[in-house]
């Protein structure tokens, strides 16, 4: 599947649009990582927990778009956008869209 936030893919041509495709995840904070967040504010510096609690939401959501477009019969995702939000007190949500398309 490829996957791009542009609006074409140079090299193939678009021949089927399936329509907008979406993937997402939410994820709460961990207790332990809030105690260690708050103690990496005061001297600053990479929240690496919370780091990677977002890379894994993003594949995670990434993976859902590109099952539901590979569904339609797509064997491409392009204008990809990525947007989050909080949905609760210490919950968030990653989201990721875009346009499935077959490619040649």
């Amino acid at each position: 599947m490829l996957v791009t936030n542009t609006e074409e893919i140079p090299g193939k041509q678009i021949v089927a649009c399936h329509g907008v495709v979406s993937g997402s995840t939410v994820r709460a904070k961990h207790a332990g990582r809030d105690i260690l967040a708050g103690l990496k504010n005061i001297v600053g510096g990479e929240l690496k927990a919370y780091t990677e609690l977002l890379i894994e939401a993003r594949e995670e959501a990434h993976e859902r778009m590109q099952a539901q477009a590979a569904q339609l019969g797509a064997n491409a995702i392009v204008n990809v956008r990525f947007s989050t939000s909080s949905v609760a007190a210490g919950a968030s949500e990653i989201y990721i869209y875009g346009t499935a398309v077959t490619v040649r």
